[in-house]
């Protein structure tokens, strides 16, 4: 046995504990791993050049080796081989790290100024929105979606996300509102709809912004909704309600500070702000070295303490936290649904290869949020205490009198 399929047997004999693997070695030998009674996951690795480099850096490896047909699973789907994964290598008994090197590399990733952030967004959001098309819902919304009800289609849980972020931002008519990191400019759009007076929307994607301007036109609302390619760096005004989707995931730990500072500044004294991003469940860390690579260039998940010195620095109040666990892990199951639902159209766009590349970035990123330290945060901001009602019945369904009223008495005593 060479050197390279030794290091992986030794690896995998020591760690696939849950489930079961059948690996198919290049010289043809099968060798099973972890539970002999359960279920299978059959994988065959092609080439010998490839155990080494598995072995070696496998969160960076595996995907490679998936994307270029070296690593293929059999008769089951590479979802099936990274849940495994993720139980036996990620699981409790594995959660362990040296915190140094977590620093390092963390400091290393993080720099994402102006020019660099502009080329990380076309990397991915630029791809084209035929792409898109094939799996995200028909208000083109890419980010997590709100199962209030577990029979939710996509389309309706991402309404009913928009939905819960609008009652949260206690939009009003007349307000101005700014939407940081806007896409292809439904939530503006929505918010207009709601009574918002004025609602700019930025982004850094010059495809998003080509959609989202021609959306505001065939709706007849351009005169309310605008959007602009700026940087929220180059951005001046002050706005009634703030809300960021998406976004901070791709600002980096060493730009926290700017982003909270430009919230802080445009967020009126009566204002309200809605933050909305993937987060970690677990102190600071690092982006997984194929994700930074071949998906979110200069992308990072914050912890929840990285956030918050930042927003105490700038005394924002925090207003509410709802932490959304699975929403995240259901929405990219019904993603991965349509995008293989629609491959070969895929395929015509691109080729086998980013069909791949896309399907191990989906089912790594729902696992991530099932079986690992991913949810979702959204907080809410403000500069003073009663900037939003005392309860959360106001976010819920249909708000009572009583929710309703209160509401309506705080945006009065703010004015």
């Amino acid at each position: 046995m060479a050197i390279g399929a030794k290091l992986l047997d030794r690896l995998l004999k020591r760690t696939v504990r849950v489930g079961r693997l059948e690996l198919t070695y290049p010289d043809g030998r099968t060798i099973t791993y972890g539970q002999r009674t359960a279920c299978p996951v059959r994988v065959r690795i092609d080439n010998a050049r490839w155990l080494g480099r598995v072995v070696l850096n496998p969160e960076l490896r595996v995907g490679e080796a998936y994307m270029e047909g070296v690593l293929m699973p059999r008769g089951r789907s590479i979802y099936d081989l990274l849940d495994l994964v993720w139980i036996n290598f990620y699981g409790e008994d594995h959660k362990g790290q040296n915190r140094l090197p977590v620093r390092l590399l963390r400091t290393m990733q993080s720099s994402n100024p102006p020019s660099r952030a502009r080329q990380n967004v076309a990397h991915h959001y630029d791809l084209g929105d035929p792409l898109y098309r094939l799996f995200l819902d028909d208000d083109m919304q890419y980010s997590c979606a709100y199962f209030d009800r577990p029979d939710m289609s996509l389309d309706e849980a991402q309404i009913a996300k928009k939905e819960h972020i609008a009652r949260k931002l206690l939009i009003q008519p007349g307000h101005r509102v700014l939407d940081i990191g806007s896409g292809w400019g439904g939530l503006a759009l929505d918010l207009a709809r709601r009574g918002a007076a004025d609602v700019l929307g930025i982004t850094l994607s010059s495809e998003q912004l080509t959609t989202a301007r021609r959306r505001a036109v065939e709706q007849g609302v351009s005169d309310r909704v605008h959007f602009e390619l700026i940087d929220y760096r180059a951005l001046d005004g002050r706005f009634d309600r703030i809300v960021s989707v998406g976004m901070l995931e791709h600002v980096g730990p060493r730009h926290y500070a700017e982003y909270f500072a430009q919230i802080a500044r445009f967020l009126a004294d009566d204002g309200v702000a809605l933050i909305h991003t993937i987060g970690r469940t677990t102190p600071p860390g690092v982006t997984n070295p194929w994700i930074d690579k071949y998906i979110f260039p200069g992308g990072y998940i914050p912890a929840l303490s990285e956030i918050m010195q930042h927003v105490e620095k700038y005394r924002l109040q925090v207003l509410d936290i709802e932490v959304l666990r699975l929403h995240y892990a259901e929405t990219l199951r019904a993603w991965r649904k349509r995008f293989l639902d629609n491959a070969d159209k895929a395929a015509e766009l691109y080729d086998e290869r980013f069909v791949r590349m896309w399907d191990f970035y989906l089912s790594g990123s729902e696992l991530s949020f099932r079986h690992g330290d991913h949810a979702v945060f959204q907080l809410q901001l403000g500069r003073r205490q009663d900037a939003a009602p005392l309860t959360r019945d106001y976010m819920y369904g249909s708000p009572s009198p009583n929710a309703a009223s209160q509401a309506e008495r705080s945006v009065k005593q703010a004015v």
